[in-house]
């Protein structure tokens, strides 16, 4: 296998608390996730459903060999973003053309592994639909899912999440039977170090879990407290507080009132500055440190205090960290204390002071990527990358940013936030989403003419991404139009320079030449060197789509010249990519191999999966091309592994077709025309099929029986994805076993039967014990091209080396 990071196969968090009691709950819930492929954890919020789902699931992951893999839907609002955190958990990409859910559920169709779907309480009614869709077309997924009530699917196993087993009720027996009494010695441990409990403590401790019906996050909140409150006084606060929760007939806990209760327990007992930080947080979805120094300070509340004020609600149990993001500790507040903090935060009469203040950061991180990821002078690649990952870090932020504004009709803002995270969705293989939010925001109105121009032409690029070149063209040009009277030429430069690459896409040579030459020239005259670059790479795409090689070499040089200057190593990924194409197209495979893997490492570092299989597959076809089978199969295999995991079928279709070429060139005639077939009925699902039934033996010595090979193409064409990636696998691994080859040449045919006339001019050359630079010199050609023949007589004659090519020269010379 070419060399890569292994593939990862959960995506749960590390728990960073101690894990008490549910032993038998544990062992029961994976003996029914064996049974069940849908089991729904149900209770109320703090009664333990996250932490035990987390738990059971770390236990699983043995049992479901394609991944475990956690969606945390809390913040989730509607169907699409319910299935666009799905398929970004399990590494599905937006596919153009194509809604992501049917890309997700084809992409699941043959895996096993679990869903862990947390948080589902907002979006229950959307989500019964998601998941019955995924149930009924992905038979070997397994669903676990955390919510207050029952999602109602057939086939649902519902488990009420009980609390901890509660104190004994006899004085006599050892209150550290109860798990309950177990967790608050832990946690006040944890708040306090030196605490200690000696008898008559642990008798309070469980009255209090008793009072607190033993839910476990009610518990922790009360533990933190014992360094500031005495046991027995924290005993009595509680009672007071919540007898009235219990029932009187039958002594039961309305224990979603009994949560609520506790939070504001111990919310009263904050100080002033600390309950002012805490409602303020409300807004955020998580958060660091920076982001609250930002939106949080005002009049009482200094910035200088909310490091110390936040590492004091951390011990109090109110808020929870999240895992670190770019050298910065993350923060969230636990589902229910968010819900309680946000009334509180309404009562103050301050939700729309620290929304918009919210709001305000996030178009700036939004703006912050807008700018930098275009910026046309140099920067160190690491501060274009870190704004980037900015953007993955805060993005549930950012949703929350965009939902608020369409709420308010916040069209401006909205739009702002649009122009400035469009880099991210294209990159990012987000566009169908961005582009469903530009198209949100853009039929509000009532904004100006400037913004809506540059909003158009950012959607423009969004619909070229997602494959829809007319939409592309008609929004685009409409938004150019508001450009140049707005006078913004940067987005005029921008919008041209896209609409050019429609152009050569739709292959509107002239008009995509006027365009560019436009850009240039704007370009240079404002010193904007990434759109010069990207003029200059659409230029080399124009001229090798006409066959101009050399001059395509001469744009990709350039390009990459002013982008390594940039040090944008995004850009000159992609401009390697394009050179790649042009010297493979005119036969230089020595530096196609050197510019596919030179952006296959930037990829690897980055990129998305389309770019890195495409990598991926053009090291593989040159290795091909050169003789190099296993190489090539090794490449190959990857790129098929990384475009079938991603869902994207045309990357499929192209790896299965590359495989193909070389399994044929190996003799592997059948499963060569099974993959052409597989191939080309892909092809023919997500665009026009070109291809013919006997392809992948064109340049094939093959001699064999005709009969059997449209049959076996037959075969493949009625092949789904799933069985067509396992058989190019299949044959990719057989491929690379090492062969017995002859050590003899009389077996294959004389040379002028078997090579064109070009290659055997080169075999007599070589026979003569000439090297390449020798032949290239004597027959006017480059020593790339002269290394392409030799590729091709070894894969025509099966032979490995220049020695055995001389010989097969030098016995039918002789016996001529």
């Amino acid at each position: 296998m070419a060399p890569q990071t292994a593939p990862a196969r959960q995506n749960l968090p590390l728990d960073s608390d101690s894990f008490i009691g549910r032993e038998r709950d544990l062992s029961d819930l994976l003996r029914l996730l064996d049974a069940d492929r849908v089991v729904t954890l149900c209770g109320v919020n703090g009664i333990g459903k996250t932490r035990l789902a987390l738990r059971v699931a770390a236990h699983a992951t043995g049992s479901f060999p394609d991944g475990v893999w956690l969606v945390e839907l809390t913040q989730a609002r509607g169907r699409d973003e319910i299935i666009a955190r799905v398929a970004t958990a399990v590494g599905v990409a937006e596919e153009a053309g194509r809604d992501l859910e049917y890309t997700l559920r084809d992409a699941l169709a043959r895996r096993r592994l679990l869903l862990v779907l947390d948080g589902c309480g907002p979006v229950l009614e959307l989500l019964a639909d998601v998941c019955h869709r995924i149930l009924a077309d992905c038979p070997t997924v397994s669903l676990l899912i955390t919510a207050e009530e029952p999602v109602r699917l057939e086939g649902e196993a519902i488990w009420r999440v009980p609390p901890l087993s509660p104190p004994p009720r006899e004085k006599e027996r050892d209150p550290t039977s109860s798990e309950a009494v177990r967790l608050f010695v832990d946690r006040a441990r944890a708040a306090s170090p030196g605490f200690t409990a000696d008898a008559d403590d642990l008798r309070t401790i469980a009255d209090i879990c008793g009072a607190l019906d033993s839910i476990p996050y009610c518990v922790e909140l009360v533990a933190a407290w014992v360094r500031r409150i005495p046991l027995p006084e924290i005993a009595q606060q509680l009672r007071e507080r919540v007898q009235d929760l219990y029932s009187r007939h039958s002594g039961a806990a309305d224990r979603a009132r009994l949560v609520i209760e506790v939070i504001r327990w111990s919310y009263e007992r904050l100080g002033r500055r600390e309950r002012i930080l805490l409602r303020r947080l409300s807004v955020f979805a998580d958060w660091d440190l920076e982001l609250a120094e930002r939106v949080c300070p005002d009049g009482p509340l200094p910035e200088a205090e909310i490091l110390d004020l936040l590492s004091s609600l951390a011990s109090r149990a109110l808020i929870t960290l999240n895992g670190e993001a770019q050298g910065r500790v993350r923060y969230r507040l636990p589902s229910a204390v968010r819900r309680f903090m946000a009334h509180r935060l309404t009562e103050a009469g301050e939700e729309e002071t620290f929304r918009l203040r919210h709001r305000e950061q996030m178009m700036l991180i939004a703006e912050e990527l807008s700018r930098t990821a275009v910026l046309g002078r140099a920067m160190p690649w690491a501060q274009r990358y870190s704004s980037w990952t900015r953007v993955i870090t805060e993005y549930d932020n950012l949703r929350e940013a965009l939902h608020w504004s369409r709420e308010r009709g916040d069209a401006e803002e909205g739009l702002r936030l649009c122009v400035g995270l469009c880099p991210f969705w294209v990159t990012g293989s987000h566009f169908i989403e961005g582009g469903v939010w530009n198209d949100r925001f853009l039929e509000i109105g009532g904004v100006a003419e400037a913004l809506r121009g540059r909003a158009m032409v950012r959607r423009a690029e969004l619909a070229r991404a997602e494959g829809d070149h007319r939409y592309a063209s008609e929004i685009g040009e409409a938004g150019l139009a508001r450009c140049r009277v707005s006078g913004d030429t940067e987005s005029l430069i921008m919008g041209q320079n896209l609409l050019a690459m429609v152009d050569v896409r739709e292959h509107a040579y002239d008009r995509a030449r006027e365009r560019l030459s436009e850009v240039l020239e704007l370009a240079r005259k404002t010193g904007d060197l990434w759109n010069e670059a990207v003029a200059l790479g659409t230029q080399g795409m124009l001229a090798t789509q006409c066959g101009d090689f050399a001059r395509a070499d001469v744009h990709y040089s350039t390009a990459m010249m002013i982008l390594r200057g940039m040090d944008h190593r995004w850009g000159v990924g992609a401009m390697l990519v394009g050179q790649g194409i042009a010297a493979e197209a005119r036969g230089d495979l020595a530096a196609a191999d050197r510019c596919y893997r030179e952006s296959l490492d930037i990829q690897r570092d980055f990129g998305s999966a389309a770019e890195l299989s495409r990598c991926l597959a053009g090291v593989g076809r040159v290795a091909h091309a050169l003789g190099a089978t296993t190489q090539a199969f090794d490449y190959l295999s990857e790129s098929l592994l990384q475009s079938h995991t991603a869902g994207l079928r045309r990357g499929v279709a192209a790896a299965l077709a590359s495989i193909a070429r070389v399994a044929a060139s190996e003799g592997m005639v059948d499963g060569a025309c099974r993959l052409g077939g597989a191939a080309a009925a892909i092809r023919g699902e997500t665009g026009p099929a070109t291809a013919t039934r006997s392809w992948p033996l064109k340049g094939t010595a093959y001699d064999g029986d005709p009969a059997p090979l449209s049959a076996w193409w037959d075969e493949g064409y009625a092949m789904d994805v799933d069985e067509a990636a396992s058989l190019a696998l299949h044959i990719t691994e057989t491929g690379r076993v090492p062969r017995p080859r002859p050590s003899r040449v009389d077996h294959v045919k004389a040379p002028e039967e078997t090579l064109t006339r070009r290659e055997h001019e080169i075999a007599r050359l070589v026979g003569a014990g000439k090297s390449n630079r020798a032949i290239a010199e004597e027959l006017f050609i480059t020593p790339a091209t002269v290394a392409r023949h030799i590729a091709n007589i070894n894969r025509k004659t099966g032979f490995t080396s220049r020695k055995q090519i001389a010989a097969w020269i030098d016995d039918h010379t002789l016996s001529q």
